[in-house]
């Protein structure tokens, strides 16, 4: 159970009482502060505040009471999905300055002024950014 993982690692580091396992818990911002991303368990998770451009239509399987469309994720192996989350990526770690590459546990983040370009070892990934979205 992946979410309640990420939800209870994310609420000890807020609150200054991290378990062990949330030492593994990596987060960055886009320099602007619109992109938030998570990275935890071989997990990546990159949300968006603003955006002009609409997400694909709501799955079945995702609740009306949870978010969707605010953001992407992925596992360290296979494709990119929107996410269907109650809680959100953003306002969490430093700025991830334009030009900068980030890569932790399989992911490789890079930012630029255009948004945010995200891989895992598969070579799947996403672009994220106000303008648009491109799921790879």
């Amino acid at each position: 159970m992946k979410y309640v993982s990420l939800v209870i690692a994310v609420a000890a580091v807020a609150v200054g009482t991290a378990p062990a396992a949330a030492a593994d818990l990596d987060s960055f911002t886009s320099p602007s502060g619109n992109i938030g991303c998570i990275i935890y368990e071989e997990y990546l998770r990159c949300d968006i505040a603003e955006r002009d451009w609409s997400p694909p239509p709501r799955p079945a399987d995702c609740p009306s009471f949870t978010g969707y469309g605010q953001g992407i994720g992925m596992d360290a192996h296979g494709p990119a999905a929107f996410v269907c989350a109650g809680d959100t990526a953003l306002n969490m770690g430093r700025p991830l300055g334009y030009g900068q590459t980030h890569s932790s546990q399989g992911f490789t983040c890079t930012s630029e002024e255009a948004g945010l370009r995200c891989t895992n070892a598969d070579g799947h990934g996403f672009r994220l950014a106000r303008q648009a979205y491109d799921l790879f």
